[in-house]
């Protein structure tokens, strides 16, 4: 299936212990569209400014996703600025600039309204809401959040949740969402607000995953060396949703393998800064990769 992805597209500058990289490609559709782009066909949806620069959409194009649904404006690109200290799993936020994101309101073109599989990257749920609005009944819709709209805009999100069939998001923002503390407790008030199949990320702890009666467990692969966490979760859906649209599936076999795709794209985006290592991959990698996650992960049953 072809994969429509709405989201934002930014201008990141990260500091890490590693070192430091300014006004590079970020943004939730950026990570996403990236990653998915190994697996299917991905038509991006966005908003930049007329300072975004041209050698970025030269990359979009290269990696053959669609920018025709990215819209420039005048003014200027959302742009984030933060770092990272010892401890990779929170980054600190410097300085957030909205500009032209600010007023992002996703205008869905004809030819794409049709399209069997959308992924809603973290923005506002009344905009995610807008966009299902426009679409022609698709096959499957995935969907993104965080804290900051859990908090702000619970009853707008809920509405959102109940459109949905599949919902990502990390350990803490389940654990906010549900208003408990054991995940497997909250993975079952989160499903009874509409979806179906919930995944839960939880860093370098790896990811659960909760579809139908399953419950399934991938670790994170194991990495000597992490160098920019940005992005990691936004590659992981792109990875998931990729797989899934690839696949035409949605069965537990298939998400099962959709985590595990996702495990994988994550794990390339942190060895480098932003999207340098994300961008340059080749699908064999991947598949390499894949299988040796899974042979880390398998064990005998009992004889």
């Amino acid at each position: 299936m072809t994969l429509l992805a709405v989201g934002s597209v930014a201008l990141d500058t990260v500091a890490t212990p590693f070192g430091r990289r300014e006004e590079i490609l970020g943004g939730s559709a950026s990570y996403f569209g990236v990653a998915a782009s190994y697996f299917t066909e991905v038509h991006l949806v966005g908003v930049v400014g007329e300072d975004f620069p041209a050698h970025h959409i030269e990359f979009f194009h290269r990696k053959g996703i669609d920018t025709s649904g990215l819209e420039s404006r005048g003014g200027r690109t959302f742009r984030w600025h933060g770092e990272y200290g010892a401890d990779f799993n929170t980054a600190r936020t410097l300085d957030t600039q909205l500009n032209v994101f600010a007023d992002f309101a996703p205008t869905i073109r004809e030819e794409h309204r049709r399209l069997p599989f959308v992924f809603l990257g973290n923005i506002d749920p009344d905009l995610q809401r807008s966009v299902l609005r426009q679409m022609r009944r698709p096959a499957i819709t995935v969907c993104d959040t965080m804290n900051y709209w859990i908090e702000r805009k619970r009853d707008s999100l809920l509405e959102t949740l109940a459109l949905v069939d599949v919902l990502i998001i990390n350990d803490a923002e389940a654990r906010q969402l549900a208003g408990e503390e054991a995940l497997l407790r909250a993975a079952d008030k989160i499903r009874a607000l509409g979806p179906k199949t919930l995944v839960i990320k939880r860093g370098e702890h790896g990811a659960l995953m909760f579809h139908g009666a399953a419950r399934f467990g991938c670790p994170a692969f194991p990495l000597e060396h992490v160098v920019d966490p940005t992005g990691a979760g936004d590659s992981f859906a792109g990875g998931f949703c990729g797989y899934l649209a690839a696949a035409n599936a949605s069965d537990e076999a298939a998400m099962r393998k959709a985590v595990a795709f996702g495990t994988v794209m994550a794990s390339f985006t942190v060895s480098e800064f932003g999207v340098e290592r994300l961008g340059d991959l080749t699908y064999p990698e991947i598949e390499a990769r894949y299988r040796e996650l899974r042979r880390f992960a398998y064990f005998d049953d009992i004889e």
